[in-house]
């Protein structure tokens, strides 16, 4: 049995408990905490507060233990357009359970964009080169986790992938099982966070947002379009019904729009000031530099738009100003004749 020594040994620390307490004591196998997960996600993940309620309430039951037991922990799609949240969600979920960003079981879904990928998932068929190896793209210590910590997986881009790949997951969603063609070999998905992101529909729902926002749909008022219907049918159209019954919640993050960007600008600020503390220094951003750098912000693009700009402006002098000034430790940036500068600061 899997986990049979994190079990005995959960179950003992039950069994002591129970003595020493005067009434029943509903201790749970999971080890990680639903507020200090959701208090990272918080921190890194701006204007997607309903996807970050349904997060919640998911951890919370699922700290609980009372899921089924045939089933995976939990089957959840995130829909969106690119740079909005939905990878780095699943990615800070990992690294606050796992303490690492990569500690989950990631699957680039835009590389199995043919049928005979399906292999690369649940091994070759009987007959074929490799069957008996049993080979897959899931790692198996990340898929299944362990007794205290859900394993955590990731399907991203899986509109990307061929309906033939798409339909070798029914039974993973289904009965948290994954049994390979050859009989040899089969993955337990049961003790599993399952998470599949999408962009399913997400060009075609800008494409109608930005037509209500001109012309005299706007006169009129009509000021948005049936996002939700075009990604309705977005869904239909990339997955079979009996697929999408056995996704357990469908999210939806929304676009960040210009009032989020300060908040972006925080986020990516303090990323850049972590790395810089392994050189011993910190830097701060005037507010001219900070106005700079959300000018001409693609809302199609999200966050990465804020990043490309750090790259592509800021870095390269911050990187300059560390070389020419190597005792400073506090750096402040600015614009200057249109260049963004950066200067020892002084008190």
């Amino acid at each position: 049995m899997p986990f049979i020594n994190e079990r005995l040994e959960a179950n003992r620390e039950t069994i002591e408990q129970n003595r020493a307490a005067s009434g029943p004591v509903r201790a749970s196998r999971f080890r990680f905490e639903p507020d200090v997960v959701m208090s990272r996600l918080r921190e890194k993940i701006v204007g997607q507060d309903d996807a970050l309620a349904a997060m919640e309430s998911m951890l919370v039951r699922v700290k609980a233990d009372i899921g089924e037991e045939n089933r995976p922990l939990a089957v959840h799609m995130f829909l969106g357009p690119t740079g909005v949240g939905k990878t780095e969600t699943v990615r800070l979920i990992a690294e606050a359970i796992h303490g690492s960003r990569d500690g989950l079981c990631r699957i680039d879904m835009n590389t199995l964009a043919q049928e005979h990928y399906a292999a690369a998932l649940t091994g070759a068929p009987p007959g074929y080169v490799g069957s008996k190896e049993g080979h897959s793209l899931f790692d198996l210590e990340k898929v299944q986790g362990s007794f205290s910590k859900p394993g955590i997986v990731l399907f991203d881009e899986i509109e990307k992938a061929s309906k033939e790949v798409v339909r070798t997951l029914l039974n993973v969603l289904d009965t948290g099982r994954l049994v390979f063609p050859s009989g040899n070999r089969e993955i337990d998905f049961r003790n599993t966070l399952i998470f599949m992101t999408s962009n399913a529909g997400a060009l075609e729902a800008e494409a109608s947002h930005q037509k209500y926002q001109r012309g005299w749909r706007r006169w009129l008022g009509l000021t948005t379009g049936d996002g939700e219907a075009i990604r309705d049918i977005a869904l239909r159209r990339h997955f079979d019904p009996e697929f999408l019954n056995r996704i357990d919640q469908i999210l939806t993050f929304n676009n960040l729009t210009e009032n989020w960007l300060g908040a972006l600008l925080d986020i990516e600020l303090a990323g850049l000031n972590k790395r810089l503390a392994r050189k011993h220094a910190e830097l701060t951003l005037s507010p001219l530099l900070r106005t700079e750098l959300c000018q001409g912000y693609d809302s199609r693009y999200g966050a990465r738009e804020i990043l490309r700009a750090f790259r592509q402006r800021l870095e390269p002098a911050v990187a300059k100003a560390l070389l020419a000034f190597p005792e400073c430790q506090r750096f402040e940036a600015d614009m200057h004749n249109e260049e963004v500068r950066v200067y020892q600061y002084v008190e």
